[in-house]
């Protein structure tokens, strides 16, 4: 996410770190789905058939951050860090600019996401996983839950009943990818993975960021491992940067897609789904140009008293 060269819409080779950090992200999905299946009372996962076509090979992959929920998940993450003083005022300003770029620009800026992945590395530095698993949970509840786009999640459920696995891919920590996917009822999920040692983290990554190419190489290794089959199966990303792995299935859709994905989607007639203008939101509950609007106001706000108390 840091080299500006992922703004282009030009495919990028995988490099070896792209490569480890897709091996590392599928391993950590399949593993922790197994968990979800067991906390779900189910029993050990089976193929499941696809009903509509008769399809046991195809699954769905669902980018996150603007696809499945309104905004970026670890800028989420990171303020109920900040409410748990895991941190200090000025990064909660960082994380608050960051976001609100984020949802007025609706594309993601490599420096600020690499910038707010290099907070979240050295905060969590030290920290158990269990401790930030438990954490995270609770995060869900108090900033996400209410910011996932119902219209993105009804695509899921679609894939769900008709029998197919449906994964989250994205660039935030495996661990708030897999409970986002557990709250939802999904499969699993595929994300960026922290290194730990003797189940505390060390500040370092495994591979590089679950991010273009890597998200790639991630739903390659996942789909050999579970033996899809990647012509049958369909992506979901509102970003160019995701056109890596649109273009590995057969089925790629462009959800509430970045200009430069939605004129590379139409050229190549990809199937197109926007639920943040004020029609569209309207029909599933969501108060667009109001809700960019007041976040926007919200930390013009908070950035205002902060510079009054200093």
């Amino acid at each position: 996410m840091a080299a500006l060269g992922w703004l282009t819409t030009r495919r990028r080779s995988a490099t070896a770190r792209s490569v480890l950090a897709g091996e590392a992200a599928a391993e950590a999905a399949r593993k922790t789905s197994a968990q979800l299946e067991l906390e779900r009372g189910q029993a050990a996962p089976a193929e499941p058939a696809f009903p509509v076509a008769g399809d046991v090979e195809a699954a769905a992959f669902f980018d996150l951050d603007n696809t499945v929920m309104q905004g970026a998940a670890i800028f989420h993450f990171g303020r109920g860090l900040y409410k748990r003083k895991f941190f200090q005022r000025r990064e909660l300003a960082r994380f608050a600019w960051q976001q609100a770029w984020f949802r007025l620009a609706g594309v993601e800026d490599p420096e600020h996401m690499q910038d707010a992945r290099d907070s979240a590395l050295s905060i969590v530095k030290g920290h158990r996983v269990s401790e930030l698993m438990a954490i995270g949970e609770e995060i869900y509840d108090e900033y996400m839950a209410d910011r996932i786009w119902p219209g993105t999640r009804a695509l899921a459920q679609a894939h769900l009943d008709a029998g197919q696995k449906v994964w989250l891919v994205t660039a935030a920590p495996v661990e708030t990818a897999t409970i986002i996917a557990r709250r939802l009822g999904l499969t699993g999920a595929l994300g960026t993975v922290a290194e730990s040692v003797d189940g505390v983290y060390t500040g370092k990554l495994v591979g590089e960021p679950l991010h273009g190419p890597a998200k790639a190489e991630a739903v390659r290794a996942l789909a050999a491992a579970e033996g899809l089959d990647l012509a049958r199966c369909a992506a979901y990303s509102d970003s160019h940067n995701d056109i890596p792995m649109l273009s590995l299935v057969g089925h790629p859709y462009a959800i509430n897609p970045d200009t430069k994905l939605r004129k590379y989607a139409k050229e190549r007639d990809w199937r197109l789904r926007d639920y943040r203008t004020g029609r569209k939101a309207a029909k599933v509950g969501i108060p667009a140009a109001a809700g960019v609007g007041a976040l926007a106001g919200g930390t013009a706000a908070a950035l205002a008293l902060h510079r009054r108390r200093r």
